[in-house]
């Protein structure tokens, strides 16, 4: 009978180690005890006695949270990177502790072996469209937590760039996405107002902008998509890279090459003699009139996304991540900017809470809600980019928010994310510009919302189309 239990105990543990969700929970579960041990060895002192007995005392470094954390997430793999990158790159949104620890994974990533990619290649463009790929460069151009990139030429001479997905990350990622779902429930029932924070739809959020980065040929659609929207509205010198039909699967993405420097370069900007503020201005009225007109835009415009190209055009790189907006709610993206830039705190309370909506069964202090609205957004219309501290606005948003139980739109979050990208940019190639002031911007964001408001009727729905 012993023998029988023990066989039945032991099949079972090994069919957990075959299963990719009961796999994952024990890499989870035994790196959270690695982690919560090392924890304890540092608050008890045992942890530097024993730097100081094997002679390293002089490189202890206290283990806070961050870095537990930090290093968790890289000793589970891609999923976790990338969330954690997400955190390095959400300043304002995440406690800057957590987002400058986190910096530490965006270029940490260990690429996978280039047989692999040859492998992928093989299988995903069969062997006639992978032969068109020639002079590959084994050496990765880059290498994400998701994919990695190599540059290539066409069998017609075309200097291209093709992302390769890691080997099985859908089914790893997959796995993850149901632990971090959990551990999320888990979150929002033991922590205080963390149903503000809504960590389970931050999760699913997370999933969902996931399951569309694993899945090029969705990201080649908004490639496509872009370049479609920018031939719409003239803007002939800002664009994305081209996919090359028949060359894009899965797990496989072959696009032209952009030949340029990131925005972030600034002295290289300087050297070339480029008007950086002017590039600045031409990339953010694009991508605004993409979320007013379209409801579609870049959700991730980080600085090697963003880049000013040999040929003096503007490129929007890696279209994995993008905001999506229905008409109702770029009706009220409208009503927000409108309200915002005029300083009509009323009318963006109640855009807020029509979006967001409250968590409270007791009535929402309407005045008291404005009034803070006002303190804290204020600034945006007095300073320069210089002068605007985004790290302490964000969080400013959220106190407010928490304040009067409130749940901040994640739309609006996305969109001040990507301006706290503009943000950086703007204070070293424009300090003294401010998006809500300035006359280039303003008096063209303004005849772009009357545009798009004209598309609406009063009630705030599309109108219908006249009949031929």
């Amino acid at each position: 009978m012993l023998w029988y239990v023990l066989a039945v105990v032991g099949a079972l543990f090994l069919l957990s180690l075959i299963l990719p969700v009961t796999r994952r929970v024990w890499a989870f579960t035994l790196f959270t005890w690695k982690y919560i041990g090392l924890w304890l060895l540092d608050v008890t002192r045992l942890r530097l006695v024993w730097f100081k007995l094997t002679g390293k005392g002089d490189k202890y470094r206290r283990l806070g949270r961050p870095v537990l954390l930090r290093k968790f997430c890289e000793d589970m793999g891609p999923t976790f990177i990338k969330f954690g990158q997400i955190i390095a790159s959400s300043a304002g949104l995440f406690p800057d502790a957590y987002v400058k620890e986190f910096a530490k994974v965006l270029d940490r990533v260990r690429p996978f072996p280039f047989p692999e990619v040859q492998k992928i290649l093989q299988e995903d463009l069969g062997p006639e469209r992978a032969a068109r790929l020639t002079k590959i460069v084994e050496k990765p151009l880059a290498s994400a937590s998701i994919a990695q990139v190599h540059t290539a030429e066409l069998d017609d001479g075309t200097q291209v760039v093709f992302k390769v997905q890691r080997p099985g990350i859908d089914k790893r990622c997959a796995a993850d996405m149901k632990i971090m779902r959990f551990m999320a429930r888990v979150l929002s029932k033991l922590k205080r107002d963390a149903e503000l924070a809504n960590p389970v739809g931050v999760i699913d959020d997370f999933t969902a902008t996931l399951s569309e980065e694993l899945d090029f040929r969705k990201e080649a659609a908004n490639l496509s998509r872009f370049n479609e929207i920018m031939k719409e509205l003239g803007h002939g010198n800002i664009h994305a890279p081209v996919p090359h039909d028949g060359l894009v699967t899965k797990r496989v993405l072959v696009m032209t090459r952009f030949s340029g420097v990131r925005v972030d370069q600034y002295d290289e900007i300087a050297r070339r003699g480029i008007n950086g503020e002017e590039k600045l201005v031409a990339g953010l009225r694009a991508w605004f009139q993409c979320v007013v007109f379209y409801g579609f835009f870049h959700g991730d415009v980080h600085a090697g996304n963003l880049m000013l190209l040999d040929d003096g055009d503007i490129g929007f790189l890696d279209f994995g991540i993008v905001g999506r907006f229905d008409d109702g709610q770029r009706f009220l993206v409208t009503d927000y900017m409108i309200a915002f830039s005029s300083g009509n705190y009323k009318r963006l309370a109640e855009v807020i809470v029509e979006m967001g909506g409250t968590l409270s069964q007791q009535k929402l202090d309407m005045d008291a809600f404005i009034k803070d609205l006002g303190e804290t957004y204020s600034p945006l219309l007095k300073l320069s980019f210089a002068e605007v501290n985004y790290a302490d606005f964000l969080p400013g948003i959220q106190r407010t928010a928490t304040k009067h139980r409130v749940r901040m739109p994640k739309e609006f979050i996305l969109i001040t994310k990507q301006l706290l990208y503009f943000d950086r940019y703007a204070k070293a190639l424009a300090p003294k510009l401010n998006v809500f002031t300035d006359p280039r911007l303003i008096f063209s964001m303004m005849a772009d919302i009357q545009k798009v408001r004209a598309q609406f009727g009063a009630d705030g729905k599309p109108k219908a189309k006249a009949s031929a």
